[in-house]
Parts: C-alpha cells; sequence; structure tokens
C-alpha cells in the first residue's frame, strides 16, 4: 500500500463500486466517508472491511459523527474513540479528523483522545483548519500530536477559488514548525487549479464530486479519475 513519490491523488469513496473505480483511475489513496449530506460522516466498519478487500491501496476513514467541526463533548469524544477502536480492530491503520472548540481553536481535549487510541496510526487534519480563527496557530497547537502528516485544505471555507493564495503561502513555509505534515488540497478543486498549485509547490490532491460526473447520486468514474491522475502527474 505504499503511496506514489510524486503527487498523491486522493478520491472520496462511499462504497466498492467507488473504490474499485477510482483504483482502476490510478488514484492513491482513498478517504472512506458516508453521508455527503453532511459532509461525510464515519462509514461503517462493514463497509471499510468490504473496501478493504476490494482494493489494495491506502484508505484513510472519516472519524466524524455529526455535521460541523465539533466533537460534540465528553460524550462525542467517547463515541469518536470507540469508532476508531472498532475500525482498527478491523485493519483500518489511517485516519481523518479535525475539530474546533467554541473559540475556533482545535478541541485539543477531542483531538487528543482520539490520537491516542489511534496509537501512532498516520491520520489527516481535515477541512476545519479552514473554518479556524487562526491557521498558524491551529498548525503549531497541533505540531507535536503523533502521526498527524497531512492537512486537508481549500485555504479558505469559500474552496480553492479563494484560498490559492493561502495555499502557496504556506506551501511556502514547509518545513516550519507546524508546517511539516504535506498540504492535500481539496474543496471545490478543479482541473484549471493545478498548473498554479504545482507551481508553489503543492503535491497532493483530494477529489469528491470531481470525480462523479454525476454528480453526488452517481459513482466515482475511473476515466474521471485518470483524467485527474493525468494532469496531477503533468
Amino acid at each position: 500500500m505504499s503511496e506514489r513519490k510524486s503527487a498523491v491523488l486522493e478520491v472520496i469513496a462511499l462504497g466498492v463500486e467507488d473504490a474499485v473505480a477510482a483504483q482502476a483511475g490510478g488514484a492513491d489513496r482513498l478517504e472512506l466517508v458516508t453521508d455527503m449530506a453532511a459532509d461525510g460522516l464515519t462509514p461503517s466498519v462493514e463497509t471499510f472491511a468490504a473496501i478493504r478487500a476490494s482494493v489494495d491501496i491506502a484508505l484513510r476513514v472519516m472519524l466524524r459523527l455529526s455535521d460541523g467541526f465539533s466533537a460534540g463533548g465528553a460524550a462525542g469524544a467517547d463515541a469518536l474513540v470507540r469508532a476508531a477502536g472498532e475500525l482498527r480492530a478491523v485493519g483500518a491503520d489511517e485516519f481523518v479528523l479535525g475539530f474546533l472548540d467554541e473559540h475556533g481553536g482545535p478541541d485539543l481535549t477531542a483531538v487528543e483522545r482520539i490520537v491516542a487510541e489511534l496509537d501512532g496510526c498516520r491520520w489527516t487534519f481535515h477541512r476545519a483548519i479552514d473554518r479556524a480563527a487562526d491557521r498558524d496557530a491551529l498548525r503549531k497547537q497541533l505540531a507535536d500530536l503523533p502521526g498527524l502528516d497531512a492537512y486537508l485544505t481549500a485555504g479558505s471555507p469559500a474552496g480553492v477559488d479563494d484560498g490559492l493564495s493561502v495555499l502557496a503561502a504556506e506551501a511556502a513555509r514547509r518545513g516550519e514548525p507546524g508546517y511539516e505534515p504535506r498540504i492535500m488540497v481539496g474543496g471545490g478543486l478543479r482541473l484549471g487549479h493545478l498548473p498554479r498549485l504545482r507551481a508553489a509547490g503543492l503535491d497532493a490532491f483530494h477529489i469528491g464530486g470531481a470525480a462523479r460526473p454525476e454528480g453526488w447520486a452517481g459513482p466515482v468514474s475511473a476515466e474521471s479519475v485518470r483524467e485527474w491522475r493525468a494532469a496531477v502527474d503533468a
């Protein structure tokens, strides 16, 4: 399950059909979610197991039980820890999570509890960063957490169109404290954005609806993923 040493292409998968098509199109990694009406929640253990049996690329599983970026207090954190444990028990070893407190800072209590349950597994802090009160402060507060190797971000809550300058500025800080994790660009990402992003040194890309010609009601298209693979590698 090694990722390419060049650019990484991650595709959202809701089930086995999506996963197989995304791998056939050249995806390096899948983000597994359910309920895109809520912007992606934790899939069932059964869904994870079926997808794991159907493809051999890396799988990152969403840990998020409700819409928005709140963990839901202590009870919500308890449920997220249980979900992480159940998924790990059936072989999940990469995850996606991210929670903010009422002030727009990282919910360190919830995040640290979940990360402790992950016990060194690699994970992405997702687009909660785009809603943070202070992106730089958030990165520095999370910098020492084990396993954090990516931020999924559009650079703006409104999407990549509005976030291009932020993404380029953060890419230029790679290697500084808090900026070691890879930037994975996603959220309204279009093929037309790629030349500017690649020129800025960004090399990881995340697509959802862009891989689905029929929209979220239809499956991932291997041909769409193949088009993205070629563009990302160009």
